[in-house]
Protein backbone atom coordinates (compact mmCIF):
# COMPACT_ATOMS: atom_id res chain seq x y z
CA UNK A 1 0.00 0.00 0.00
CA UNK A 2 1.45 3.34 -1.01
CA UNK A 3 2.29 5.84 1.65
CA UNK A 4 -0.36 8.47 2.19
CA UNK A 5 0.66 12.00 1.30
CA UNK A 6 1.48 14.21 4.23
CA UNK A 7 -1.40 16.25 5.58
CA UNK A 8 -1.98 19.18 7.94
CA UNK A 9 0.88 21.19 9.31
CA UNK A 10 3.42 18.45 8.43
CA UNK A 11 2.96 18.92 4.69
CA UNK A 12 6.03 20.31 2.94
CA UNK A 13 5.95 23.80 1.47
CA UNK A 14 5.45 22.48 -2.07
CA UNK A 15 2.21 20.71 -1.08
CA UNK A 16 0.87 23.76 0.72
CA UNK A 17 1.68 26.08 -2.18
CA UNK A 18 0.12 23.80 -4.79
CA UNK A 19 -3.09 23.68 -2.72
CA UNK A 20 -3.70 27.31 -3.63
CA UNK A 21 -3.75 26.55 -7.36
CA UNK A 22 -6.64 25.35 -9.55
CA UNK A 23 -7.12 21.60 -9.76
CA UNK A 24 -5.89 21.33 -13.35
CA UNK A 25 -2.49 22.59 -12.29
CA UNK A 26 -2.07 19.86 -9.70
CA UNK A 27 -1.09 17.30 -12.36
CA UNK A 28 2.62 16.47 -12.24
CA UNK A 29 4.62 17.97 -15.09
CA UNK A 30 8.27 18.35 -15.97
CA UNK A 31 8.08 21.84 -14.53
CA UNK A 32 5.86 21.62 -11.49
CA UNK A 33 2.97 23.97 -10.88
CA UNK A 34 4.70 25.07 -7.70
CA UNK A 35 7.83 26.08 -9.61
CA UNK A 36 5.78 28.03 -12.15
CA UNK A 37 3.86 29.77 -9.38
CA UNK A 38 7.04 30.74 -7.55
CA UNK A 39 8.75 31.99 -10.72
CA UNK A 40 5.77 34.01 -11.91
CA UNK A 41 5.03 35.29 -8.42
CA UNK A 42 8.66 36.19 -7.80
CA UNK A 43 8.91 38.07 -11.10
CA UNK A 44 5.70 39.98 -10.36
CA UNK A 45 6.89 40.88 -6.86
CA UNK A 46 10.23 42.08 -8.19
CA UNK A 47 8.59 44.20 -10.89
CA UNK A 48 6.13 45.78 -8.45
CA UNK A 49 8.95 46.41 -5.98
CA UNK A 50 11.12 48.25 -8.52
CA UNK A 51 8.05 50.13 -9.84
CA UNK A 52 7.09 51.19 -6.30
CA UNK A 53 10.57 52.49 -5.49
CA UNK A 54 10.67 54.57 -8.67
CA UNK A 55 7.16 55.95 -8.23
CA UNK A 56 7.97 56.96 -4.67
CA UNK A 57 11.20 58.61 -5.79
CA UNK A 58 9.26 60.53 -8.44
CA UNK A 59 6.80 61.77 -5.81
CA UNK A 60 9.53 62.82 -3.37
CA UNK A 61 9.06 66.55 -3.96
CA UNK A 62 5.40 66.32 -2.97
CA UNK A 63 6.28 64.34 0.14
CA UNK A 64 8.94 66.90 1.03
CA UNK A 65 6.27 69.61 0.81
CA UNK A 66 4.00 67.55 3.08
CA UNK A 67 6.77 67.06 5.63
CA UNK A 68 7.43 70.79 5.57
CA UNK A 69 3.76 71.54 6.17
CA UNK A 70 3.60 69.30 9.25
CA UNK A 71 6.96 70.60 10.47
CA UNK A 72 8.76 67.24 10.18
CA UNK A 73 12.44 68.05 9.95
CA UNK A 74 15.40 66.13 11.35
CA UNK A 75 16.02 62.54 12.47
CA UNK A 76 13.73 62.68 15.53
CA UNK A 77 10.74 63.93 13.56
CA UNK A 78 11.29 61.32 10.85
CA UNK A 79 11.71 58.61 13.47
CA UNK A 80 8.24 59.43 14.77
CA UNK A 81 6.92 59.65 11.21
CA UNK A 82 8.26 56.20 10.30
CA UNK A 83 7.04 54.77 13.61
CA UNK A 84 3.46 55.93 12.99
CA UNK A 85 3.49 54.75 9.38
CA UNK A 86 4.62 51.30 10.50
CA UNK A 87 1.73 51.23 12.97
CA UNK A 88 -0.65 51.88 10.11
CA UNK A 89 0.95 49.35 7.78
CA UNK A 90 1.50 46.77 10.57
CA UNK A 91 4.88 46.18 8.94
CA UNK A 92 8.23 47.92 8.96
CA UNK A 93 9.68 46.79 5.63
CA UNK A 94 7.44 48.92 3.37
CA UNK A 95 8.16 52.00 5.50
CA UNK A 96 11.91 51.34 5.40
CA UNK A 97 11.78 50.97 1.61
CA UNK A 98 9.75 54.18 1.43
CA UNK A 99 12.45 56.05 3.35
CA UNK A 100 15.10 54.93 0.85
CA UNK A 101 12.99 56.16 -2.07
CA UNK A 102 12.44 59.51 -0.38
CA UNK A 103 16.19 59.74 0.19
CA UNK A 104 16.82 59.02 -3.48
CA UNK A 105 14.27 61.65 -4.50
CA UNK A 106 15.86 64.29 -2.28
CA UNK A 107 12.92 64.64 0.10
CA UNK A 108 14.97 63.66 3.15
CA UNK A 109 18.65 63.51 4.12
CA UNK A 110 20.64 60.42 5.08
CA UNK A 111 20.27 61.14 8.79
CA UNK A 112 16.52 61.60 8.38
CA UNK A 113 16.35 58.37 6.39
CA UNK A 114 18.14 56.58 9.22
CA UNK A 115 15.62 57.98 11.69
CA UNK A 116 12.72 56.86 9.52
CA UNK A 117 14.18 53.37 9.08
CA UNK A 118 14.61 53.08 12.86
CA UNK A 119 11.03 54.25 13.36
CA UNK A 120 9.79 51.57 10.98
CA UNK A 121 11.24 48.90 13.25
CA UNK A 122 9.70 50.45 16.38
CA UNK A 123 6.26 50.38 14.79
CA UNK A 124 6.59 46.92 13.24
CA UNK A 125 6.63 45.31 16.69
CA UNK A 126 3.01 46.34 17.22
CA UNK A 127 1.81 43.46 15.04
CA UNK A 128 3.16 40.97 17.60
CA UNK A 129 1.14 42.62 20.34
CA UNK A 130 -1.99 42.53 18.19
CA UNK A 131 -1.50 38.82 17.53
CA UNK A 132 -0.95 38.33 21.25
CA UNK A 133 -4.17 40.18 22.06
CA UNK A 134 -6.12 37.97 19.63
CA UNK A 135 -4.56 34.92 21.28
CA UNK A 136 -5.56 36.34 24.66
CA UNK A 137 -9.19 36.69 23.56
CA UNK A 138 -9.27 33.21 22.04
CA UNK A 139 -7.24 31.59 24.80
CA UNK A 140 -9.71 32.20 27.61
CA UNK A 141 -7.76 34.98 29.24
CA UNK A 142 -4.23 33.56 29.04
CA UNK A 143 -1.88 36.58 28.89
CA UNK A 144 1.09 34.80 27.25
CA UNK A 145 0.50 36.38 23.85
CA UNK A 146 0.19 39.89 25.27
CA UNK A 147 3.32 39.24 27.33
CA UNK A 148 5.31 38.34 24.21
CA UNK A 149 3.97 41.38 22.35
CA UNK A 150 4.96 43.74 25.15
CA UNK A 151 8.44 42.21 25.31
CA UNK A 152 8.76 42.61 21.54
CA UNK A 153 7.96 46.33 21.75
CA UNK A 154 10.22 46.90 24.75
CA UNK A 155 13.16 44.97 23.31
CA UNK A 156 12.97 46.78 20.00
CA UNK A 157 12.65 50.19 21.64
CA UNK A 158 15.50 49.71 24.13
CA UNK A 159 17.89 48.33 21.51
CA UNK A 160 17.06 50.71 18.68
CA UNK A 161 17.11 53.88 20.78
CA UNK A 162 20.87 53.76 21.50
CA UNK A 163 21.54 52.12 18.12
CA UNK A 164 19.94 55.07 16.33
CA UNK A 165 22.19 57.50 18.21
CA UNK A 166 25.25 55.43 17.29
CA UNK A 167 24.08 55.24 13.69
CA UNK A 168 23.70 59.01 13.44
CA UNK A 169 27.21 59.47 14.80
CA UNK A 170 28.57 56.98 12.26
CA UNK A 171 26.83 58.79 9.42
CA UNK A 172 28.22 62.12 10.60
CA UNK A 173 31.73 60.70 10.87
CA UNK A 174 31.46 59.30 7.34
CA UNK A 175 33.56 56.23 8.12
CA UNK A 176 31.60 54.06 5.69
CA UNK A 177 31.56 56.44 2.74
CA UNK A 178 34.50 54.79 1.03
CA UNK A 179 33.34 51.24 1.66
CA UNK A 180 29.82 51.91 0.38
CA UNK A 181 31.15 53.59 -2.76
CA UNK A 182 32.59 50.21 -3.75
CA UNK A 183 29.21 48.46 -3.53
CA UNK A 184 28.00 47.69 -7.08
CA UNK A 185 24.62 49.44 -6.86
CA UNK A 186 24.73 50.81 -10.42
CA UNK A 187 22.82 47.77 -11.71
CA UNK A 188 19.80 49.13 -9.89
CA UNK A 189 19.54 51.93 -12.44
CA UNK A 190 19.71 49.41 -15.27
CA UNK A 191 16.85 47.42 -13.74
CA UNK A 192 14.82 50.62 -13.46
CA UNK A 193 14.61 50.68 -17.27
CA UNK A 194 11.86 48.05 -17.13
CA UNK A 195 9.56 50.43 -15.24
CA UNK A 196 10.72 53.79 -16.56
CA UNK A 197 8.01 54.14 -19.27
CA UNK A 198 5.24 53.62 -16.71
CA UNK A 199 6.85 55.97 -14.18
CA UNK A 200 7.31 58.74 -16.78
CA UNK A 201 3.73 58.41 -18.00
CA UNK A 202 2.25 58.45 -14.52
CA UNK A 203 4.46 61.29 -13.32
CA UNK A 204 3.55 63.42 -16.36
CA UNK A 205 -0.22 62.99 -16.21
CA UNK A 206 -1.27 62.67 -12.55
CA UNK A 207 -0.75 64.85 -9.46
CA UNK A 208 2.20 64.14 -7.19
CA UNK A 209 0.01 62.91 -4.35
CA UNK A 210 -1.52 60.29 -6.66
CA UNK A 211 1.96 59.19 -7.73
CA UNK A 212 2.85 58.78 -4.08
CA UNK A 213 -0.30 56.77 -3.34
CA UNK A 214 0.31 54.54 -6.36
CA UNK A 215 3.86 53.95 -5.16
CA UNK A 216 2.70 53.07 -1.65
CA UNK A 217 0.02 50.79 -3.07
CA UNK A 218 2.53 49.01 -5.31
CA UNK A 219 4.93 48.63 -2.40
CA UNK A 220 2.32 47.17 -0.06
CA UNK A 221 1.09 44.84 -2.82
CA UNK A 222 4.63 43.63 -3.49
CA UNK A 223 5.24 42.82 0.17
CA UNK A 224 1.83 41.14 0.50
CA UNK A 225 2.48 38.92 -2.50
CA UNK A 226 5.96 38.16 -1.23
CA UNK A 227 4.57 37.07 2.14
CA UNK A 228 2.19 34.70 0.33
CA UNK A 229 5.14 33.05 -1.41
CA UNK A 230 6.89 32.39 1.91
CA UNK A 231 6.45 29.23 4.00
CA UNK A 232 3.43 29.33 6.28
CA UNK A 233 4.72 29.33 9.87
CA UNK A 234 1.48 30.24 11.62
CA UNK A 235 0.75 28.02 13.38
CA UNK A 236 4.30 26.64 13.72
CA UNK A 237 4.71 23.11 12.41
CA UNK A 238 5.73 20.27 14.76
CA UNK A 239 9.14 20.33 13.09
CA UNK A 240 9.61 24.01 14.02
CA UNK A 241 8.48 23.25 17.57
CA UNK A 242 10.89 20.33 17.89
CA UNK A 243 13.72 22.39 16.43
CA UNK A 244 13.03 25.28 18.83
CA UNK A 245 13.34 23.05 21.89
CA UNK A 246 17.09 22.72 21.26
CA UNK A 247 17.63 26.46 21.76
CA UNK A 248 17.64 27.17 25.47
CA UNK A 249 20.50 29.63 25.96
CA UNK A 250 20.34 33.36 25.16
CA UNK A 251 23.07 33.06 22.53
CA UNK A 252 21.33 30.18 20.77
CA UNK A 253 17.99 31.97 20.82
CA UNK A 254 19.72 35.04 19.39
CA UNK A 255 21.01 32.95 16.49
CA UNK A 256 17.61 31.24 16.05
CA UNK A 257 15.80 34.58 15.76
CA UNK A 258 18.36 35.81 13.25
CA UNK A 259 18.16 32.57 11.24
CA UNK A 260 14.35 32.35 11.03
CA UNK A 261 14.07 36.00 10.03
CA UNK A 262 16.73 35.47 7.35
CA UNK A 263 14.62 32.66 5.87
CA UNK A 264 11.22 34.34 6.13
CA UNK A 265 12.57 37.81 5.20
CA UNK A 266 9.95 39.24 7.56
CA UNK A 267 10.38 40.11 11.22
CA UNK A 268 6.58 40.21 11.55
CA UNK A 269 6.37 36.53 10.62
CA UNK A 270 9.35 35.41 12.69
CA UNK A 271 8.17 37.27 15.79
CA UNK A 272 4.52 36.33 15.40
CA UNK A 273 5.31 32.62 15.72
CA UNK A 274 6.66 33.36 19.20
CA UNK A 275 3.09 33.76 20.47
CA UNK A 276 1.90 30.15 19.89
CA UNK A 277 5.34 28.73 20.75
CA UNK A 278 5.30 30.54 24.10
CA UNK A 279 1.70 29.59 24.86
CA UNK A 280 2.56 25.92 24.26
CA UNK A 281 5.66 26.14 26.45
CA UNK A 282 8.00 25.33 23.57
CA UNK A 283 9.78 28.66 24.04
CA UNK A 284 10.21 29.95 27.57
CA UNK A 285 9.34 33.54 28.33
CA UNK A 286 12.92 34.27 29.34
CA UNK A 287 14.13 33.08 25.91
CA UNK A 288 12.03 35.54 23.94
CA UNK A 289 14.29 38.58 24.37
CA UNK A 290 17.44 37.29 22.62
CA UNK A 291 15.28 35.80 19.85
CA UNK A 292 13.81 39.25 19.17
CA UNK A 293 17.26 40.83 19.28
CA UNK A 294 18.52 38.47 16.60
CA UNK A 295 15.42 38.93 14.45
CA UNK A 296 15.77 42.70 14.60
CA UNK A 297 19.16 42.47 12.87
CA UNK A 298 18.47 40.17 9.93
CA UNK A 299 15.14 41.87 9.25
CA UNK A 300 17.17 44.43 7.28
CA UNK A 301 18.06 41.93 4.54
CA UNK A 302 15.13 42.99 2.36
CA UNK A 303 15.84 46.67 3.06
CA UNK A 304 19.49 46.14 2.12
CA UNK A 305 18.35 44.60 -1.15
CA UNK A 306 16.08 47.59 -1.73
CA UNK A 307 19.04 49.92 -1.20
CA UNK A 308 20.88 48.20 -4.07
CA UNK A 309 18.04 49.23 -6.39
CA UNK A 310 18.50 52.90 -5.49
CA UNK A 311 21.24 54.70 -7.48
CA UNK A 312 24.13 56.07 -5.46
CA UNK A 313 25.50 54.75 -2.21
CA UNK A 314 23.52 56.87 0.26
CA UNK A 315 20.70 54.38 0.75
CA UNK A 316 23.08 51.45 1.16
CA UNK A 317 25.15 53.42 3.66
CA UNK A 318 22.04 54.13 5.75
CA UNK A 319 21.07 50.44 5.90
CA UNK A 320 24.60 49.19 6.61
CA UNK A 321 25.05 51.77 9.38
CA UNK A 322 21.73 50.74 10.92
CA UNK A 323 22.62 47.05 10.83
CA UNK A 324 26.05 47.66 12.37
CA UNK A 325 24.63 49.84 15.12
CA UNK A 326 21.85 47.42 16.06
CA UNK A 327 24.27 44.49 16.01
CA UNK A 328 26.76 46.33 18.23
CA UNK A 329 24.18 47.30 20.85
CA UNK A 330 22.62 43.82 20.81
CA UNK A 331 25.95 42.05 21.31
CA UNK A 332 26.98 44.40 24.14
CA UNK A 333 23.68 43.81 25.94
CA UNK A 334 23.85 40.06 25.35
CA UNK A 335 27.46 39.77 26.57
CA UNK A 336 27.58 42.25 29.44
CA UNK A 337 24.13 43.40 30.53
CA UNK A 338 21.76 40.56 29.76
CA UNK A 339 20.92 39.66 33.37
CA UNK A 340 19.64 43.04 34.62
CA UNK A 341 18.35 43.96 31.16
CA UNK A 342 16.18 40.84 30.86
CA UNK A 343 14.88 41.15 34.42
CA UNK A 344 13.81 44.74 33.79
CA UNK A 345 11.99 43.90 30.56
CA UNK A 346 10.39 40.71 31.89
CA UNK A 347 9.20 42.48 35.02
CA UNK A 348 7.68 45.30 32.99
CA UNK A 349 6.02 42.86 30.60
CA UNK A 350 4.59 40.89 33.52
CA UNK A 351 3.11 44.06 35.02
CA UNK A 352 1.62 45.27 31.72
CA UNK A 353 0.11 41.89 30.80
CA UNK A 354 -1.34 41.25 34.25
CA UNK A 355 -4.14 43.82 33.98
CA UNK A 356 -5.98 45.24 30.97
CA UNK A 357 -5.82 48.74 32.42
CA UNK A 358 -2.02 48.55 32.55
CA UNK A 359 -2.05 47.34 28.95
CA UNK A 360 -4.18 50.35 28.01
CA UNK A 361 -1.70 52.69 29.71
CA UNK A 362 1.19 51.00 27.94
CA UNK A 363 -0.50 51.31 24.53
CA UNK A 364 -1.30 54.96 25.20
CA UNK A 365 2.38 55.60 25.96
CA UNK A 366 3.52 53.73 22.84
CA UNK A 367 1.12 55.84 20.75
CA UNK A 368 2.09 59.13 22.40
CA UNK A 369 5.88 58.70 21.99
CA UNK A 370 6.01 58.61 18.16
CA UNK A 371 3.43 61.40 17.95
CA UNK A 372 5.54 63.52 20.29
CA UNK A 373 8.67 62.77 18.25
CA UNK A 374 6.90 63.81 15.07
CA UNK A 375 5.68 67.09 16.54
CA UNK A 376 8.68 68.00 18.70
Amino acid sequence: MADAPPTGAARPLSHRLVSFLPGRLHRPTLITATTIRLLVGGALVFYLFVLALRLLSASASGVAHLLTQIGADGPLNLLGFGWLLAYGALSGSPVAALSLSLLHGGAISTSEALGMVSGSRFGASMVVLLVGFVAYVRGRGRPDGIYVGVISLLTTATIYAPATVIGLLLLKAGWLHGAVDNVPVQWGDALAQIVRPIVRTVDSHVPGVVVFLLGVGSLLTAFTLFDRLLPNLDPPTPRIESFSRHFRSPRRMFLLGAAITSVTMSVSISLTILVPLTMKGVVRRTDVIPYIMGANITTFIDTLFASFLVPGGGATEVVVVEMLSVTTVSLVVLALLYGPYSRLLLGTAHLVSSRLRWLAVFLAIMAAIPLALLLV
